[in-house]
């Protein structure tokens, strides 16, 4: 059933619309793309599924330089029923759009898979699309959280070195891992597929992606889902502020769902006081993993762990019986650290292009610090921190800088939105609705949850008739909460 929801605007900061890569696709970048179908071929660990690849260039703005390829995965519709393709954006940054059709295509209804050949791909930089490799020492020495000035200086020093590295291991394509190139990769998949005009699903960072397509390539758009919306508008303070807010927001909720629920391992104790308890012995170095014997939990790991459970409501039970049992156990020493290989993947490059979130020294940083413990006083290390400590020192511009949103579709996005989101808050789907105007829609779901589609059956239901027949829900479109099973 359909209501009207009022809610607050979050508020952003609007940079520079004249940066680097924020003009529309070049005419040759837009001539270049590849006009010859995939050469689609059964998928290895589950021939119902067809993989294939797509050669592209490494620069856009050199379609005749070196290339890689895309790997990609489709199941095909029903020839009876079948609209055309949907293309699913992965989020991540680094999740597999190749891993979630051959594994996880129920993720859409029957009827959405009997009108569409699900597609997706690994974007570039990522999973079989020619990853981003780095030495996993260098990985390694990047703190999560920055102690001193020395500690800042050192962490600077040492992202230098790992962008090097990460050059060398990888290749010129190190440098074009950003989402204006994926959008442009995107539009090269739209033609190979034979689609005039793109459908298109994103999901979290993926809405990244489709947001920048929209910007690029409006008259291609056919209808695009940006669901758990990222606001690519925000500077630094605004980015972790409404971080902060956003995860301590999910904390407050997963509390009351503790107090009001008897499935929950706490239920009728002071959670805050047993999250108070586990927080000072991680503090202390004395928090180790029930899931991992030996592990120890920093503060920010323990942040992390945490935060990461709030995505889904089925999470929750399993939550609250790992801290309760945190809280019953006695500290352990810690076995130590694996290191593995000597190279690893490293899919959060793209973020570091994307995104420009200037520290300009440790006192600086602090100040960031402090302001997100006054906003997520439970959650007062907001994973969003780690943004900082990776991209510090990044080059710039970056190649794919914040900005408002400029979209001309004809058929307006539809962004779904759900109020208690733990990760892309509800306030940057609203924000993002103001920068579309009348080219987006905002759906809210007023429930929990990183995502919407699969939780809510009144979602999918009007996900479902946007996506096919093109139906914008009316301004102010809601879907109820749905209770968290247990």
């Amino acid at each position: 059933m359909l209501r009207v929801r009022k809610s607050a605007v979050g508020w952003a900061v609007a940079l520079a619309l004249t940066a680097a890569g924020l003009t529309p696709a070049s005419p040759a970048a837009a001539r270049a793309q590849p006009t010859a179908p995939i050469d689609w071929r059964p998928c290895a660990t589950d021939t119902s599924a067809e993989c294939g690849t797509l050669s592209l260039p490494v620069d856009w703005n050199r379609p005749g330089g070196e290339r890689f390829d895309l790997s990609l995965a489709r199941r095909v519709a029903d020839p009876a029923t079948r609209k055309g393709a949907l293309v699913f954006g992965p989020g991540g940054p680094g999740d597999s759009g190749v891993d979630r059709v051959v594994n996880g295509s129920s993720r859409f209804s029957a009827d959405l898979r009997a009108r569409f050949d699900i597609v997706s791909f690994d974007p570039r930089g990522t999973g079989g699309s020619h990853p981003v490799v780095c030495a996993r020492d260098l990985l390694a020495r990047q703190p999560q959280l920055i102690a001193d000035q020395a500690q800042f200086d050192a962490t600077l020093a040492n992202n230098a070195l790992l962008r090097t590295d990460c050059r060398a291991r990888t290749g010129a394509l190190y440098d074009h891992v950003d989402t204006t190139s994926a959008a442009r990769d995107l539009d090269a998949v739209r033609a190979a597929l034979g689609e005039r005009q793109l459908t298109f699903h994103g999901s979290s960072y993926g809405t990244l992606l489709g947001q920048r397509y929209a910007e690029l390539y409006p008259d291609r758009v056919r209808a695009m889902v940006l669901e758990a919306t990222m606001d690519h508008s925000l500077g630094t303070r605004a980015f972790l502020d409404t971080q902060a807010a956003t995860a301590e927001g999910a904390f407050d909720e997963f509390a009351a769902w503790c107090e009001r629920s008897t499935a929950c391992a706490l239920h009728g104790r002071d959670l805050r006081s047993v999250w108070a308890g586990v927080q000072v012995r991680a503090e202390r170095g004395l928090l180790t993993d029930p899931k991992r014997p030996g592990v120890v939990l920093t503060p920010f790991e323990l942040s992390r762990l945490t935060h990461k459970e709030f995505y889904d409501t089925w999470r929750w039970p399993g939550l609250a019986e790992w801290l309760g049992r945190m809280d019953a156990a006695t500290a352990m020493r810690s076995a130590g650290p694996t290191t593995g290989g000597a190279v690893a993947p490293y899919p959060f490059a793209v973020f570091c292009q994307d995104w420009s979130l200037p520290v300009r020294d440790y006192r600086e940083y602090v100040g960031h610090l402090r302001r997100a413990a006054r906003l997520a006083p439970d959650l007062r290390y907001p994973p969003a921190l780690f943004a900082l400590v990776t991209c510090l020192g990044a080059p710039t511009p970056v190649a794919n800088p914040q900005h408002r949103l400029r979209v001309h579709t004809e058929v307006p996005l539809l962004l779904a939105a759900t109020v208690h989101d733990p990760a892309t808050g509800y306030d940057w789907a609203h924000n993002v609705a103001r920068q579309l105007g009348r080219h987006g829609a905002l759906l809210t779901y007023d429930g929990w949850g990183h995502g919407s589609y699969t939780s809510s059956p009144c979602v999918q239901r009007i996900v479902d008739s946007y996506l096919i027949d093109r139906v914008v829900p009316a301004r102010g479109a809601s879907c109820p909460a749905v209770e968290p099973e247990v």
